[in-house]
């Protein structure tokens, strides 16, 4: 039997991601699937449209087996922190593949990418390009001298799973399936469209109902950007040493400062900051830390524990066999930054959006579909 691992973020849940596990499901019958779900802030700073709780009601209803946490500690990180934290989850619960959504859908070339990356010179051309202002995914096909286009979320994503398995050792085979639809693409009316294109046509108010299941659409929930914004400004006008946040870097403080007076929006705000090096991906992971009031001291390297968000008949048989091989501990310890930051991310999120996930966060109880 197979242990298949996926990460995924599910904002929303949509036609995609059924493609995705029933081509797991055809190309391993009898594997067992292992969900790494990102919850309410995610990797690019947005602010997730279904919540936790439905996410893996969701996951568990389209055949996953079973479901574990990424801590917003790491799930509102860069790709490279947020790939490592997710497979360090999935190597703990003995997973033996990953598989992941792909443009280029060809490991090989992802592995020569990922072997030319781990070269000595490299990281420092990648800062040197930094430097100069040129954003990320640039920065690293200049590095290894590319002219693969890395602005695909999926495949930059792909390229820091490799990273994490090749640097660390671990004996999980990595597999792609060819992704069907644009990320970029806001227009398309396919059947399997992006989640980009979901949440723009929602946003819009336009009809998104050939696009993902309906358990998904009917648990959407939308968020107050202006009351976001409110929140934000208040706290970075009313807070010294900004600088003390995750990802708020010494000198962009000043700026954030500046600007937030002038501004009566999210959107105007992020336009007078918004330069090559931080982009916007990066400026709102930056505010998600600064509203989190989440610090570089508190950005711990370690899990404390290993959330279960829930499972199946499965996925229950399956805990039980590796109970006793498992190192970190599946029991929630309140008393961690890790526990304590995922309570802040649910009250917020709840604000946000009127939804009460933070009597789930408190319950602490596993979702069970037996």
């Amino acid at each position: 039997m197979e242990y298949i691992g996926i990460i995924c973020e599910y904002n929303p849940f949509h036609n995609g991601h059924i493609y995705h596990i029933e081509k797991i499901k055809e190309m391993y019958p009898n594997s067992i699937i292992i969900l790494v779900l990102n919850g309410y802030f995610l990797e690019r700073g947005e602010i997730s449209i279904l919540t936790k709780e439905n996410k893996t009601k969701i996951a568990l209803e389209f055949g996953i087996d079973l479901v574990l946490e990424l801590p917003v500690l790491y799930g509102t990180q860069s790709a490279d922190i947020f790939a490592k934290k997710a497979i360090s989850i999935l190597n703990e619960f003995k997973v033996n593949i990953i598989i992941f959504g792909s443009v280029l859908n060809d490991i090989n070339i992802l592995n020569n990418i990922v072997d030319e990356i781990n070269n000595n010179d490299y990281q420092n051309k990648v800062k040197e390009l930094l430097n100069k202002g040129m954003n990320y995914p640039t920065a690293l096909a200049k590095a290894i001298n590319t002219k693969i286009d890395f602005n695909n979320p999926n495949d930059l994503l792909g390229i820091s799973y490799l990273k994490v398995i090749k640097n660390k050792n671990y004996t999980i085979s990595p597999i792609t399936i060819k992704r069907t639809s644009d990320y970029h693409n806001l227009d398309s009316k396919e059947k399997i469209i992006s989640a980009s294109n979901i949440r723009n046509k929602y946003k819009n108010q336009e009809d998104i109902t050939n696009y993902l299941p309906t358990i998904s659409r009917k648990l959407l929930v939308t968020f107050n950007e202006e009351l976001f914004f409110n929140i934000l400004k208040i706290k970075i006008l009313t807070t010294p040493h900004l600088e003390k946040f995750l990802t708020v870097d010494e000198g962009i403080e000043n700026r954030l400062k500046e600007n937030i007076k002038k501004c009566s929006s999210l959107e105007d705000f992020i336009k007078l900051i918004k330069t090559k090096r931080y982009t916007y991906n990066k400026l709102n992971r930056m505010f998600i830390h600064i509203m989190l009031g989440i610090t570089k001291k508190e950005n711990i390297n370690t899990l404390s524990y290993i959330k279960i968000l829930g499972f199946n008949k499965n996925g229950q048989e399956y805990l039980n066999k590796i109970k006793n091989h498992i190192n970190i501990s599946t029991k929630i310890d309140k008393t961690s930054i890790q526990y304590k930051t995922e309570i802040k991310a649910s009250i917020l999120y709840d604000i946000l959006t009127k939804s009460n996930t933070y009597e789930f966060e408190l319950e602490n109880k596993p979702i069970k579909k037996l």
